[in-house]
Order: C-alpha cells, then structure tokens, then sequence
C-alpha cells in the first residue's frame, strides 16, 4: 500500500463517517481557492495544518513527503506568471504585476492541496467508494473504480518485485544496464499487471459475480459536535480573512 493509505487505515479519525472528513476538507480547499489569497491562504494553510498535526494526528514526516509533490506542481504552475511572451518589451520579458500573481496562486494552490490532503490522510478510499452507491452512483461506476484502485496496486507490487529481481542481477551496474532494466521493467510489468488482472477477473466470476460488488461498510453516524466544529472553523476563517482584508493586513 502506500504510504498515504496505511496512514489513512491507521488514521485517529478512520471511525468518523467520511462526510464529514468530506465536509471538514474539501470546505478548507473551497475556502482557500474562494477567498482573498492574502491573508486568507496562510490562514486556512495554517488552520490545516493545526488540525492535520492535532486532532487528526498525521506524523509531520509523512504530510511533509505527500505535501512536496502537489507543493511541486504549485510553483511550476506559478513561474509562467513571473514572465510575458510577445508581449511589446519583446518576445521573452517580467510580466506586470508577475510576482504578485505568482504569489497570489501559489498560496491559493498550496492552501487548497493541504485540504484535499487532510481527506486523503483520514479516509481511505475504500470507505468512500461504496458509501457512494447510496449517494447515486450508479454502482457500475463505483465497481469500475474499486477493481481499477486494487489493479492499481497490483501494477506498484509488479514494478516493486520487478525492481528487486533486477537489483539482485546488477541491472543498474552502469548506465546501458539501467537503461536496459528500464525498457525490462516497462515491458515485464506491463504483461504482469494484464495477467493479474485476469486473473482477478476469473476470481471474481469463480466467486459468482454478478455485475455488482457487494462489501460490508463499517458503521458510522454523523456527529454534530464535529459538524458544528468543522462550521465554526470555516466561519471564522472567512470572517478573519475578512477583518484583515478590511484593516489592509
């Protein structure tokens, strides 16, 4: 599994109903990319991040190692907006104001990754699935989506012992082996990950599948008190947000 998943099984909040993880993170992406982004992105950041590391108990290691990647995207997708191109200063220069919007974005983005992160690190993703049927999912859908999550781990354990075989021949001795072992790798895992498949495929109709997979969902009742909390966090991150914008912080 990977990481973000054990931590999601392990999670302190794995026993609350993910609506409200849903309500509770996606309300903090929502108020990062809806507000102004200064103050209101390194609030709501800061806000994440305290119930992150607090009442959800995320060892600060593992959100730093999930948070790099989205946090690398937010600022590839800021730099185009330090420069102009055709502009009439010529073909490459700054753009006007370009600091300020690549400020403004990055702060927006990195804000709203925390958010999804916070769901992402309290629920896994098996207890969001079926509970979607309910919702109005058609269930085709929601099967699509577990057996494509289980093939996909399938395919990171072939690359994995794919990996460990050509580490044990000396297949990354020299630059022409790693290269060699990449091209394998590629090629090996691809045919492994088709034959898993098919084999989940012919488990499935050996165990009678019918079109539909039925799995038990654990018991969860909404909690007021989380409810309300998770509304108070929000309001106050928009009035304060507010307020500062207002006296020009």
């Amino acid at each position: 599994m990977l990481p973000i998943d054990v931590a999601a099984h392990s999670s302190r909040w794995r026993g609350r109903h993910p609506l409200e993880k849903a309500l509770l993170g996606f309300g903090l992406t929502l108020a990062a990319v809806c507000l102004p982004p200064w103050p209101g992105g390194p609030l709501v950041a800061a806000a994440t991040l305290a119930v992150l590391l607090g009442p959800a108990g995320v060892p600060g290691r593992q959100l730093w190692r999930a948070f790099r990647v989205p946090l690398g995207f937010c600022v590839t997708g800021a730099l185009p907006l330090l420069v102009s191109v055709g502009g009439p200063d010529g073909f490459l220069a700054p753009a006007p104001d370009g600091p300020r919007h690549a400020l403004d974005l990055l702060l927006r983005t990195s804000a709203a990754s925390l958010g999804v992160l916070l769901f992402a690190f309290t629920t896994p993703v098996s207890d969001v699935l079926p509970r979607l049927v309910r919702a109005g999912v058609p269930a085709p859908v929601v099967d699509v989506a577990l057996v494509m999550y289980r093939i996909g781990f399938l395919l990171l354990d072939s690359l994995a012992q794919v990996r460990r075989a050509q580490a044990a021949r000396l297949g990354q001795a020299g630059r022409g082996a790693a290269w060699r072992s990449v091209a394998g790798l590629a090629a090996t895992s691809f045919v492994r990950a088709f034959d898993r498949a098919a084999r989940l495929q012919e488990g499935l109709a050996g165990r009678g599948y019918d079109g539909a997979l039925r799995v038990l969902v654990p018991p969860a009742r909404l909690s007021r008190r989380f409810l309300a909390a998770a509304a108070v966090l929000l309001a106050g991150l928009v009035a304060g947000t507010l307020v500062l914008k207002e006296l020009g912080l």
